[in-house]
């Protein structure tokens, strides 16, 4: 179990690292949003044209995954919550 300082340090750094990913999605019609991060896990929700792409996967796990993963220290898993 993480302390609620690395918890918090964590969301920040990884709300960075999606603000940075935001305009891509967005310049496709999409969106991106932190729901929680929880023990390493991030839970994000996929809006606007990303939400129903069928490409969303990929997106997800090979391109918002990776990114958290070179650029976060402690990021397990992103998942997609709906």
């Amino acid at each position: 179990m993480m302390s609620e300082h690395v918890q918090d340090k964590l969301y920040d750094e990884v709300l960075e690292v999606l603000d940075k990913l935001r305009p891509f999605l967005q310049r496709d019609g999409g969106d991106v949003e932190l729901v929680d991060v929880e023990d390493g896990i991030v839970k994000l929700r996929l809006m606007g044209a990303c939400g129903s792409c069928p490409s969303s996967t990929i997106t997800l796990k090979a391109g918002i995954e990776r990114a958290l993963f070179e650029e976060v220290d402690g990021v397990q898993e992103v998942v997609q919550v709906f």
